[in-house]
């Protein structure tokens, strides 16, 4: 595997019971990036992490994780790896403390307890409290502290901000930048499209277990489409926005008001709406699905 690359995929094909969850997967993610794995439920995000870390084995291909085969040696994957699985299991009568205590035995690395609980102060999270009596948001707190404690060369997040309110979602966000500026790759799966647009250096779109597309962040969202709301001053000519490259006229209620749908950037719409007497503008942000379907409705559609 190349210098460059933390995790290279090739070929990989899994299959549960006659249902194919991989579909030949080539996937390669840089060293010191962010990369967001993004798809529906069932498309293929957990079972690449778990083929990743040798948790199952894959039917065909490979996958190189750090330089080390994944499934030649796990050992030495798993510990440079952080992993925060998309359902965490922890035992319930053991505190937090207690917990990461153990996970930190399991590591080859030394972990600084200080680092852990640092982690547990800007995560809002009492440590010495009983798993059992832990709410999903703050069990999920102990995932993200385990998983980043050891300061591991790659980062491996399923649904990181799960059951967390904005709040904290901002604070792992940060987190996570800070990671990445120490020199961590971070791998993460997310079907949030803010979550992975605030954060992601790059973005790879799985569907139905084949890799669809991968793309700059900023790229990626240029190309969903806008739902946007103008209200004007004064009456405007039901043809003022026709003509805007990227914009079509959805509905127009009266000569005040009127929604368009925008695909791409919205500069043209934005010097359009210049010259007009604008008095309210509202800009849906595009949504995970909004992306989805404008990748698909392209040239580039995906082999079915």
């Amino acid at each position: 595997m190349p210098d460059s690359l933390a995790i290279q995929t090739r070929g990989l094909t899994k299959s549960y019971a006659g249902v194919t969850a991989l579909r030949g997967l080539d996937l390669k993610v840089r060293q010191g990036e962010i990369f967001g794995f993004l798809g529906p439920n069932g498309a293929g995000k957990t079972t690449t992490i778990r083929c990743l870390l040798d948790q199952i084995r894959p039917d065909h291909g490979t996958a190189s994780v750090l330089g080390f085969d994944a499934q030649q040696d796990p050992v030495s994957v798993q510990a440079r790896v952080g992993y925060l699985p998309g359902e965490l299991h922890l035992e319930d009568n053991l505190s937090g403390r207690r917990i990461l205590r153990y996970f930190s035995a399991l590591r080859r690395r030394a972990v600084d307890r200080a680092t852990a609980n640092s982690l547990a102060e800007r995560l809002r999270l009492d440590l010495d409290t009983p798993i059992k009596n832990l709410s999903k948001g703050n069990k999920q707190k102990i995932g993200l502290i385990q998983a980043l404690m050891h300061r591991p060369d790659l980062l491996l997040l399923d649904e990181p901000t799960s059951g967390l309110d904005p709040l904290v979602q901002q604070e792992v966000q940060a987190i996570v930048r800070e990671a990445k500026a120490a020199g961590t790759t971070v791998f993460f799966c997310s079907h949030v499209m803010s979550e992975v647009e605030a954060v992601a250096d790059r973005v790879g779109i799985i569907r139905e277990g084949r890799l669809v597309e991968v793309a700059d962040t900023a790229a990626l969202v240029n190309r969903a489409v806008r739902h946007v709301t103008v209200r004007f001053q004064t009456d405007v000519p039901a043809d003022a926005l026709e003509g805007v490259r990227g914009v079509t006229v959805l509905t127009r209620a009266d000569s005040r008001n009127v929604s368009v749908q925008v695909e791409g950037e919205m500069d043209a719409l934005v010097k359009a709406l210049a010259a007009l007497p604008v008095a309210f503008l509202k800009t849906n942000q595009p949504t995970l699905e909004d992306v989805f379907l404008a990748y698909y409705q392209s040239d580039n559609s995906p082999p079915g």
